[in-house]
């Protein structure tokens, strides 16, 4: 039974047959054009897209003896990144990273590694193995001179190179939000750290365990896997450890921003109080003044003076300016 999102588009199985002088690529119209290519001497790629279709995943596993358990994990979209030996072939899960729409998705691609075969199975149709494609088209690199093992390496490569591009776009955005917070910080500004946050924690869940998918491949404990091809894997296992570091120091100032941006609600809010303090201050006196000779008493000596009133606007303005004078020259202003 698949998990997963619900897909409707129809499954692709490339098949790609190579050595150092031999090439074929074609697209199977069936599960069953791949038996042929199980146990032929040089190497075989055979990439799957689409992993809803439950038939054409059964017809594949039945073709190259692949164990019921781990057909239900391929099926199983849900997955954390995982090694597993079966002996005669290793089956490894990892996360595949796009950026969409501003959002990170995940893709989860299954490969089972045999002596001669690489399968690999992926949700969607379009990824970031074109790349290794092309190479073995044109016969640069090593892929063509090199086994199954090697070409398993390039994909978890390929994956891992991938993270790279997220977490650089993952870090302008962060870049981003730090100058908003600096110049103005508003209500949406905690709704987007909380939201790459999230982003954050759903990276490390999918990149943290393929440290210890890599790390076991590296130890070469199969026979599956060549001394030749373990020191690539030993550099993948070096990217994945940057990659892991790098998810840490955004979550870090990710924390970080949000002390930022309560300090700068802080300083807003009490630079208006600073302001409107300044405001009553003056006023205070001025307050005074006017409700002096604002009460009710006859006997007040400078209501029968003809310059009384512009009397009382003058010692209002002067007290007014001395009052800005002595703020401003406290540095309160």
């Amino acid at each position: 039974m698949h998990i997963g999102e619900e897909r409707t588009a129809p499954v692709k199985i490339t098949i790609i047959d190579y050595s150092d002088e031999h090439f074929e690529e074609r697209i199977a119209d069936s599960a069953g054009a791949c038996l042929p290519y199980r146990d032929k001497p040089i190497v075989t790629w055979i990439n799957v897209d689409g992993v809803h279709n439950t038939e054409v995943i059964e017809g594949v596993g039945r073709d190259f003896g692949l164990h019921p358990l781990l057909l239900e994990d391929i099926l199983n979209t849900e997955q954390r990144p995982k090694l597993e030996d079966y002996g005669e072939y290793l089956f490894i899960v990892l996360k595949m990273l796009t950026h969409e729409n501003g959002k990170v998705k995940s893709e989860q691609v299954s490969l089972v590694l045999g002596r001669n075969f690489v399968l690999s199975f992926q949700e969607d149709e379009g990824d970031v193995f074109d790349g290794i494609k092309k190479r073995i088209r044109n016969g640069k690199g090593r892929h063509r001179k090199m086994g199954a093992d090697y070409l398993c390496y390039s994909l978890i490569d390929a994956v891992v190179d991938n993270y790279f591009v997220i977490l650089e776009q993952l870090g302008e955005k962060i870049e981003d939000l730090e100058d908003e917070l600096v110049a103005n910080p508003r209500r949406e500004t905690i709704e987007n750290i909380h939201a790459m946050k999230r982003e954050t924690l759903y990276l490390r869940k999918s990149v943290w365990p393929l440290r210890e998918v890599i790390g076991a491949l590296e130890r070469g404990e199969s026979p599956l896997i060549q001394q030749s091809t373990v020191i690539y894997l030993r550099d993948v296992y070096d990217h994945t450890i940057q990659v892991i570091d790098n998810i840490e120091t955004y979550r870090d100032m990710l924390a970080g921003m949000l002390d930022i941006y309560l300090s700068s609600i802080s300083n807003k809010m009490n630079e208006i109080m600073k302001v409107l303090t300044i405001i009553a201050t003056i006023f205070i006196p001025l307050t005074f003044i006017a409700g002096v000779y604002g009460m009710n008493f006859k006997n007040i000596p400078e209501l029968g003076w003809n310059w009384g009133y512009p009397f009382f606007w003058a010692i209002t303005v002067c007290v007014a300016l001395i009052m800005i004078f002595y703020f401003k020259k406290k540095k309160w202003l």
